[in-house]
């Protein structure tokens, strides 16, 4: 009779816990691995149209919770987790910059970067307002939300 109980009671506490095959492990980072996988299957290197965004955002919050200075060098992409390190080149003219990723964009189709003005001044496409740029994947971000 007691052995039936701790059966019962064994299988309810291994009911209780996290499933690994599911993906609900979660990492000493607080990253599941969903997210590390998310990660992981980045391009390490993409082409395409940049565009850049200033004075509207100004001094409005980013997605990774940042306050959004235009005269920063910053930039929003569409996937790449937050706090990724890129080097985005300009590919009309040669000219490169490193910068991190802090905010979610471009929202318009075709764009694969949104840079801030600032990075958007040192690749010198500012008067045009879009070039063709490659991006190269530095070190990937940990995706975290500051306040």
């Amino acid at each position: 009779m007691i052995s039936r109980y701790l059966i019962l009671f064994t299988f309810f506490i291994i009911s209780c816990g996290s499933n690994i095959a599911y993906g609900d492990y979660v990492d000493t980072t607080g990253m599941s691995r969903k997210q590390i996988e998310s990660i992981k299957n980045h391009p390490k290197v993409q082409i395409g149209v940049a565009s850049y965004y200033g004075k509207k955002f100004h001094k409005k919050r980013t997605a990774n919770g940042e306050i959004f200075n235009m005269y920063k060098v910053s930039a929003a992409h569409k996937s790449y987790p937050l706090g990724t390190k890129v080097r985005v080149t300009n590919l009309e003219n040669g000219r490169s910059i490193k910068l991190f990723i802090n905010d979610r964009g471009p929202f318009v189709k075709g764009r694969i970067i949104d840079l801030s003005y600032k990075a958007a001044r040192k690749l010198d496409f500012v008067s045009q307002g879009t070039t063709k740029v490659k991006i190269e994947v530095l070190r990937l971000g940990d995706n975290k939300y500051y306040k």
